[in-house]
């Protein structure tokens, strides 16, 4: 279980020696069903703690990553993504004054990103347990998936003390654009713009370890 928290933040383990992070998660669907998929990790608010951290070699009897390790890392799941068939225009960006680390790309479909996440699984930049079919789309039908994971509260409650501190202050966002107005959700967690083009849903990362919150939505879409 440890293994598999700490590969879920695209094998950025400092992040996991400080619980003040953010996750974003954000796709933007074009009517064709191209579009631009980016993840975000931000630590900022912990970035002084990190700083020091990090001219540490070991913390909580834990390796401390360096920044030309993490850059390596980030770079070669980067690399893995532009061997992906319908992922284009890979870019990273790596701010480790702020630790904030950016990965994103463009896809002709949303299931690209699934292969592309499986690509990285299968070169053991992710681990066995993350999920890779995060997201279907049907063109003919209108409809726009964010599939069911797993839970991992019986994993979370087998963590000594320390390590679920880990997880008290992480926040994760994952936001939905789409060029057309959404019809219907099955998921009303998620609030919808105004403009009726776009849905984020936010929260601990604990409300999604034990399922408090469900990311799952059913799209129906103009």
């Amino acid at each position: 279980m440890k293994t598999y928290f700490r590969q879920i933040f695209l094998l950025i383990p400092l992040f996991l020696l400080t619980s003040c992070f953010d996750i974003l998660d954000k796709v933007n669907v074009k009517a064709d069903g191209s579009g631009e998929y980016s993840l975000i990790l931000n630590a900022s608010k912990s970035k002084t703690r990190l700083a020091s951290i990090s001219k540490m070699e070991i913390i909580n009897g834990k390796k401390v990553p360096k920044k030309a390790e993490i850059e390596s890392k980030i770079n070669e799941a980067a690399r893995i993504f532009k061997t992906t068939p319908g992922i284009s225009n890979v870019k990273t960006s790596m701010d480790f004054d702020n630790y904030i680390i950016k990965l994103s790309c463009n896809f002709r479909k949303i299931e690209n990103i699934n292969a592309g996440l499986e690509q990285l699984k299968a070169k053991n930049i992710l681990g066995k347990m993350i999920p890779t079919k995060i997201y279907s789309q049907n063109l003919a039908a209108k409809t726009f998936t964010r599939n069911k994971i797993n839970t991992f509260k019986s994993d979370y409650d087998k963590l000594s003390s320390a390590d679920k501190e880990v997880f008290n202050g992480a926040k994760y966002t994952s936001i939905m654009q789409f060029e057309n107005t959404i019809k219907s959700q099955s998921n009303t967690a998620y609030q919808m713009a105004p403009n009726k083009k776009a849905l984020k849903l936010d929260g601990s990362i604990l409300d999604f370890i034990l399922q408090k919150k469900q990311t799952q939505n059913n799209i129906i879409l103009q």
